[in-house]
């Protein structure tokens, strides 16, 4: 009936999914149930709102159509709103405050330039330093911190090694591609498992199946950026190596070992690849070196070398922090771990689905001890012994950080509110069955989903939670694989982050090219079609 009777005590009691709601009909109760999205996309890609108070006004859309459109009581919908902020700051924003906490101690501590001079100093040749520097050491950050970091951090380093400005700028947004869907210590891909309730080492699996094509081919793009075709005709070796390397160490880490460190184990190795066969072939114009200094902007700025003790303790955290997530799979440790678990029913979030069972929504899990951002937290401890950073300021590093991130972290747990207002009172699964019409074509549109919805909110975490349910209902109603879908959307969603408006500004920002965001968006695509052919 519509509009919707007020619901009884009994409804308030339970209040069971109807795809149908709005006046019987599917396809007004979908069209309804784009509301919400559409706000948050109008605004963030018309109207240029910042990222927090769009995804507020796509979180009020939401409750709106929920109460209004589909009678769910206005009450279970606040309800359903709070679990999935919750969700959005654990979690999620535990992973990406604790992360990026520990790079913000290695940049307190001075040894972040170490670190660059370390990698400027492997080769002076621009086309390795893109690989190296944009791809590798981006895809680094990327699974440190993500959120523009790598972006923006990249530019710089490249910039302050002889790059000029814009290709600087379009270089790093390009290399920040294939690493995302894993980015922040893998929460993309863990809130792609929350949302659609599907098992997070299946997500990953698909997802770790589809990336790595990507980046079999980035390096090599990058290469083309820097010199064209006689850079690819002279160093298409290492690239080839590093783009082989990093897939195949993502494909495994993401299947066989562990979400959280696929980027990090991937960009390792394949800086290690590369830098292993340099020397290999020192003769190479490519391999060209020049010794790291210890002072000044770049090479051939200072006369003192870094001295190892400094280079190893800059490595020192990201070896730290795999040997924490890998002592944590180790079968003895693994089990006490997990079984530190906080799950409760959800007060006040009663839902069935269509079928009468519970749905996903209306239980809290987490496991307090396993989850990535303790593990972080734990390694950040172990960073600042090694590092030398007294309590005081370690403690006030991470005050800092969480500072640095507050919008962030209103914008995330905005967008997983609004997921979960939109999963709990079918305004999704609505879509979902609406979308199922296209069948067998899903299989390509999926990713194009996913990659607007990243051009358009800037983040992979954001656009799987806000479709990756949708990709499941759907691929569900079409009798696909859901895993297949929800893990395009993921996957297809990386391409969309180099074209994003923030994206874009952060870049612009990094090299001082403020309000050229448009020439550099016309750069990347123009740079993008030409790598391509």
């Amino acid at each position: 009936m519509w509009p919707p009777t007020a619901p009884s005590e009994a409804v308030l009691a339970a209040y069971q999914q109807d795809p149908h709601a709005v006046g019987g009909s599917l396809g007004l109760s979908a069209l309804l149930s784009v509301l919400p999205l559409a706000v948050v996309l109008v605004l963030l890609g018309v109207l240029r709102v910042r990222a927090q108070w769009a995804a507020l006004a796509g979180l009020a859309a939401a409750l709106l159509v929920a109460v209004l459109g589909f009678g769910m009581p206005f009450g279970m919908s606040l309800s359903a709103a709070a679990h999935g902020a919750l969700f959005g700051l654990f979690p999620i924003l535990w992973i990406v405050v604790n992360a990026l906490w520990v790079f913000n101690m290695t940049v307190a501590t001075g040894h972040f330039d170490v670190l660059r001079r370390s990698f400027g100093a492997l080769s002076i040749d621009q086309r390795t330093q893109a690989i190296l520097v944009a791809f590798c050491f981006g895809g680094l950050l990327e699974a440190l911190a993500g959120f523009g970091a790598p972006v923006a951090i990249s530019s710089v380093m490249l910039v302050a090694l002889g790059f000029k400005p814009l290709k600087a700028a379009v270089i790093a947004l390009v290399a920040n591609t294939a690493p995302v869907a894993f980015g922040a210590m893998g929460v993309p891909v863990i809130t792609l498992a929350k949302v659609t309730g599907l098992p997070l080492d299946q997500v990953a699996s698909v997802v770790g199946r589809q990336t790595p094509l990507l980046a079999l081919f980035v390096p090599l793009l990058l290469v083309f950026l820097v010199d064209g075709r006689r850079g690819v005709r002279e160093a298409w070796l290492p690239a080839v190596v590093c783009g082989v390397v990093f897939a195949i160490g993502q494909f495994v880490t993401s299947n066989f070992f562990s979400v959280e460190l696929t980027d990090i184990v991937a960009s390792l190795l394949g800086a290690v690849a590369v830098v292993l066969l340099a020397r290999a072939q020192p003769g190479a114009t490519w391999a060209a070196r020049q010794p790291a200094i210890a002072a000044g902007g770049g090479p051939g700025t200072a006369t003192s070398p870094d001295s190892p003790a400094d280079v190893r303790k800059a490595y020192a955290p990201y070896v730290i922090i795999v040997a924490v997530f890998a002592l944590a799979q180790v079968p003895g440790i693994k089990p006490a771990l997990d079984s530190v678990k906080i799950a409760f029913r959800w007060p006040g979030l009663d839902v069935l689905t269509q079928k009468g069972e519970p749905h996903s929504t209306t239980a809290f899990s987490l496991t307090a001890l396993s989850t990535a951002g303790t593990l972080m937290l734990v390694a950040g401890v172990i960073v600042a012994v090694v590092l030398g950073v007294g309590a005081g300021r370690t403690a006030a590093t991470w005050a800092r950080t969480v500072v640095e991130l507050r919008w962030a972290i209103l914008t995330v747990a905005a967008v997983l509110a609004l997921a979960y207002v939109m999963n709990a009172s079918a305004q999704t699964t609505a879509i979902g069955l609406l979308v199922a019409g296209a069948g067998g074509a899903l299989a390509f549109l999926s990713p194009v989903l996913g990659w607007f919805a990243v051009a358009v909110t800037g983040s992979d975490t954001s656009a799987n939670a806000l479709f990756g349910s949708l990709q499941v209902t759907a691929a569900q109603g079409a009798g696909l694989p859901p895993e297949l879908l929800a893990g395009a959307n993921s996957s297809g969603g990386v391409l969309g982050k180099m074209l994003s408006p923030q994206n874009l500004t952060i870049a612009a920002a990094a090299v001082k090219l403020d309000g050229q965001e448009g020439v550099l968006l016309r750069t990347v695509g123009k740079s993008w079609r030409s790598g391509q052919r």
